[in-house]
């Protein structure tokens, strides 16, 4: 279906939530070189403000905002939100002509989802849009061939358990609020690099690898959580990533000490990196020095 060129502007306003993996295991290497994955996600308030818009004129996106990289984000055609869009269209059969803006405030490259977040936030706006929606089973479909982290940021949960290529998802109930202390580096960690070196060192270690056991009473609070917390990426981004090798102990001592003092705390980095982060209680002042090249940016769980 086309939208004509009198046709009335229609826009759509969306937040796009960073994310970051409480849990990350990386499962084997299936034959078309992709990994599965099982991981825990947690939605942040730290978000990017997506504007979509459908109606005349030439397709278009455009970003801006506080994150944006001094370099730009590339291509606008390899842009995931602009993917989506195209991959939203296709899968509708809707022929419309839309405009995207994003105001970048998820710092880029960092492990906390933000281009996931942003194609997301698109597929939700021209969902409400489509005079012909595709329905949520579509549209998770849609997500799931644009990356592992884009079903669970399509969807309304605060936090959800997710395996294969994150299309998989058992949604679990909000938890109370946390704070969060992010580091955030100048430059991130090439996810595909991550996988590769990952993928290379446990074939050298000779190690066979299989889906984790955990049981139920493992997520129903943040003490609970302490106690399974992980991610495979920090056996090999420190050697990858300068920043990520000097900031991960200090976040794992700090959230060590908080634990020591009767706390829920944790201390890790997500996804493929390169931020690092410690999640504790809101009333807990949690003072961090960070080294030149890194900076400190607070938030709390959605």
């Amino acid at each position: 279906m086309s939208v004509s060129a009198n046709a009335p502007t229609t826009v759509r306003t969306e937040r796009a939530h960073a994310k970051v993996n409480l849990v990350l295991r990386i499962l084997a290497r299936e034959a078309n070189g992709y990994h599965g994955i099982e991981t825990l996600f947690q939605k942040l308030a730290l978000h990017d403000v997506v504007h979509v818009s459908v109606g005349s004129g030439p397709r278009r996106l455009s970003c801006s905002g506080p994150t944006m990289p001094s370099g730009g984000l590339g291509p606008v055609e390899r842009n995931l939100a602009w993917r989506a869009a195209e991959a939203y269209g296709a899968a509708a059969a809707w022929d419309a002509s839309w405009q995207i803006t994003i105001e970048k405030h998820i710092p880029v490259g960092g492990g906390l989802g933000g281009g996931s977040a942003d194609a997301a936030a698109v597929l939700r706006a021209l969902e409400a849009l489509c005079p012909t929606p595709v329905g949520l089973p579509r549209l998770l479909e849609i997500a799931g061939r644009l990356g592992a982290d884009v079903p669970f940021l399509v969807t309304e949960h605060s936090r959800a358990w997710a395996w294969g290529r994150g299309d998989r998802m058992l949604p679990l109930p909000a938890l109370p609020p946390m704070a969060l202390s992010l580091v955030v580096f100048r430059s991130g960690v090439n996810t595909g690099a991550a996988y590769g070196e990952f993928a290379r060192v446990r074939e050298a270690r000779g190690e066979s690898v299989g889906a984790y056991g955990y049981v139920a009473s493992a997520f129903k609070d943040w003490s609970a959580l302490v106690t399974i917390a992980g991610n495979d990426f920090e056996q090999v981004v420190p050697g990858m990533h300068d920043g990520v090798r000097s900031v991960l102990p200090l976040v794992r001592d700090h959230a060590h000490r908080l634990r020591e003092q009767g706390h829920a705390a944790i201390g890790m980095m997500s996804g493929s990196g390169a931020t690092c982060f410690v999640l504790h209680p809101p009333a807990v002042e949690l003072a961090l020095e960070v080294p030149a090249g890194a900076r400190v940016v607070r938030t709390e769980t959605a």
